[in-house]
């Protein structure tokens, strides 16, 4: 389950995430990711010099869906990363950390020791690198969604984001379309990053799926 953190959680958290997380991260993810572009490395290399870098313009050029698939590719090849609440921003798996609720298993504080990904924190990261830093994402479900574009089920394109709710837990949770009805995701602590193949005919997905939304780059 996902919530917005409280003002003492990004304190406690969110702080070392950025700290320590970003640092372990930064060594984590290009073994487990395709090789950056150019763009891609100015993009993190501005970041490290300034921590709020101007993202560098989309292409206007490319063909329509080219965006969603690098997005797409992006998650494929976080596949197999650790999951660590609040973990991940937009250069990678970061360190995460624990709440009054969530970062734990079995009674054991689990995020604080973890570099990887929560689930929103996989969804900014792909669409950041995805997008060449032209779509950054907040690092909260609600905000994701509310950042996009609907999108009908039967329009999904690679690089979609996927919501779920729940009576109890509004917007708890969002993962990648990946094409052919596939989803990439960070479900909980103690699980990695996954695909689930068909994951609207899966029971438990179907029956929380929330909707569809698409990001896009800012307009000019």
């Amino acid at each position: 389950m996902e919530r917005q953190p409280s003002d003492r959680d990004q304190d406690a958290g969110v702080g070392r995430r950025r700290m320590l997380g970003l640092a372990l991260g930064a060594g984590l993810v290009p073994a487990l990711a395709p090789s950056l572009t150019p763009a891609a490395q100015a993009a993190q290399a501005a970041h490290a010099a300034h921590p709020t870098p101007t993202p560098p313009p989309a292409r206007d050029t490319e063909p329509a869906g080219a965006l969603g698939l690098r997005v797409a590719a992006v998650a494929a090849a976080q596949i197999g990363v650790p999951y660590a609440w609040g973990g991940g921003d937009r250069l990678g798996a970061g360190l995460g950390f624990c709440d009054d609720q969530n970062g734990y298993l079995n009674g054991l504080c689990m995020g604080e020791t973890t570099v990887g990904f929560d689930c929103s924190g996989l969804s900014l990261y792909c669409w950041y690198r995805g997008s060449e830093g032209a779509v950054e994402l907040g690092h909260y479900t609600v905000a994701q969604f509310n950042r996009s574009a609907p999108v009908e089920r039967d329009a999904l394109a690679p690089g979609d984001l996927l919501f779920f709710s729940r009576p109890d837990a509004p917007l708890h949770h969002v993962g990648i379309h990946v094409g052919d009805g596939a989803m990439i995701h960070a479900e909980r602590t103690g699980t990695l990053v996954a695909r689930v193949e068909h994951v609207l005919d899966v029971p438990r997905w179907a029956g929380e799926f929330a909707g569809a939304r698409r990001p896009a780059p800012p307009a000019d």
